[in-house]
């Protein structure tokens, strides 16, 4: 078999990759720069190739542009740190086997290029899919993706399309995106919410009307589908439409005619319809408020976005983009936002999601008196409804005014006898201060990893892992008021354990 080709930049990327596929007994060739690769695939081919996409001296799209030239066929893996859908959309333009983004998880990373190298022996060449862009659509996580992945992958299809999740997630954008790259680019994108218009109204606004159909109809009107026609109509929060309409909307889906308001002529409809709501459509159709041929209609292609709380690692990245955004708007230098202030607003929940998000960015930006914003520089419903303590200790001492008997979370106090009912309100202030300072505690921890992953720290997880055991290890001493035996016992390891942590960790007194 042949090797495997790695063209990055970075030399510790290259060294990790080489390793890792090492160990899978994978052979490897590397280049540092696009030229180099180029150079050798004049007279030598890889089994699987994989590029970072911004490099200095030509990009990895270039790269892969002279692939596809030269060696039809060959999977190309095209990496990047950008982590926004427009690198997604120029490496499935391209052709691209699959995008993977950075930082990744090595293991995961292994096994794309191991599916790649059965796809590369295999002959096949499937990848040839498109990624949809727009400037807002930017995620690291997962799930964001993932949704990058399938937007690609529907660019050249018409198929319609539903798209659910919670208000504020963002599912317009999504459908301008399946609009922007699919074969109805040129035609108009229209967009209805039809939550948004009086029922009595909603007809004539989807199917036009002529003149005298109605009291007021002194002319004669087109309505969204016609202005839609050889294009895409969203149709926004269609879990609302009323139930009657739903039976217009499911002929016009099933023979694509339909009649103005009034009128006696059948109209075409060359239209995709791309449908969204925050509601349970399912849940709707079982309480008959939705019919359930047209939920079958419209649920052709699914895609689901995740609430910003599932993808709580893209909040500082989308926070500097709304604020850079918002500065743009305003004219303004945009503001930073410090460490603990990121590690805050990532534990908040946002039920507001993504829309909550920009809103805030656009208030601090005005009203932020500092151009580095601190805890205390985030609106007061914000700060007074979710604190964000140091530790579960300073949590506890907050949530009971500085007297802070751990007991009380099980629902006794510190002598075994039973709380009153305001113990138990109190109990209940301990036990959500404790799961606050936790999950402040790891959105710290998550920007912390960042930081190092960006200024490409070495051997992250070994320091990381000292500081940690360090920090654990300390508290359990000042707990035991330094009884090393009781301290073991505490976090559940062995005395010798603990002496040699201490030794090596250099925590002696």
């Amino acid at each position: 078999m042949k090797p495997i080709w790695i063209v990055d930049d970075d030399q510790s990327i290259r060294w990790v990759l080489e390793k890792a596929l090492a160990r899978e007994n994978f052979a490897t060739r590397s280049f540092a720069n696009v030229r180099e690769a180029a150079g050798a695939l004049e007279h030598d081919s890889p089994q699987v190739l994989v590029s970072d996409i911004r490099m200095p001296g030509g990009s990895g799209l270039e790269l892969l542009q002279t692939v596809r030239d030269r060696v039809p066929g060959l999977p190309v893996i095209i990496m990047t740190a950008f982590s926004d859908l427009d690198s997604a959309v120029a490496a499935f333009q391209g052709g691209a086997f699959e995008y993977l983004a950075k930082p990744f998880d090595v293991d995961k990373a292994v096994e794309l290029i191991r599916r790649a190298v059965d796809e590369s022996m295999r002959g096949e060449q499937t990848w040839d899919e498109r990624v949809t862009e727009t400037p807002e659509m930017l995620g690291q996580a997962p799930a964001m993706q993932d949704m990058f992945r399938a937007i690609g992958r529907l660019s050249h299809s018409a198929a319609t399309v539903l798209i659910t999740g919670e208000s504020g997630t963002g599912k317009e954008l999504v459908a301008r995106a399946l609009h922007r790259h699919s074969p109805r680019a040129s035609g108009p994108f229209i967009a209805l919410n039809t939550a948004a218009i009086p029922k009595d109204l909603l007809e004539s606004e989807l199917f036009g009307h002529e003149r005298g159909a109605f009291t007021g109809a002194q002319a004669m009107r087109q309505g969204r589908f016609e202005q839609a026609e050889n294009g895409t109509l969203f149709l926004d929060e269609i879990g609302d439409m009323p139930f009657d309409l739903q039976t217009r909307l499911l002929r016009v889906l099933s023979d694509g005619q339909f009649y103005r308001v009034g009128g006696h002529n059948p109209l075409r409809a060359n239209v995709r319809v791309i449908a969204a709501t925050h509601q349970n459509l399912e849940a709707r159709v079982r309480q008959g408020l939705f019919r359930e041929d047209l939920y079958h209609r419209l649920n052709v292609i699914r895609l689901r976005l995740p609430a910003l709380r599932e993808r709580s690692e893209d909040i500082p990245l989308l926070t500097r983009h709304f604020l850079q955004k918002s500065a743009r708007d305003l004219g303004v230098e945009p503001k930073r936002v410090s460490d603990e202030a990121l590690a805050y607003m990532t534990s908040l929940p946002f039920p507001g999601n993504v829309r909550q998000l920009e809103n805030l960015a656009n208030w601090l930006t005005v009203m932020a008196p500092a151009q580095t914003i601190e805890i205390k520089d985030l609106p007061p419903d914000l700060v007074s409804t979710q604190q964000a303590p140091v530790d579960a200790t300073s949590a506890v001492a907050t949530a009971t005014g500085g007297v802070a008997d751990i007991a009380a979370i099980n629902g006794v106090g510190s002598n075994g006898a039973a709380l009153p009912a305001g113990g138990v309100v109190l109990a209940t202030g301990v036990a959500a201060a404790v799961q606050q300072a936790a999950s402040a505690w790891e959105g710290g921890l998550r920007t912390e990893v960042a930081r190092l992953l960006r200024e490409n720290s070495p051997d992250v997880m070994d320091e990381l892992s000292r500081r940690f055991e360090a920090a654990v290890i300390r508290e359990a001493l000042d707990f035991t008021r330094g009884r090393k035996v009781e301290a073991a016992e505490r976090l559940g390891i062995g005395r010798n354990t603990i002496t040699r942590k201490i030794q090596e960790l250099n925590l002696e007194p």
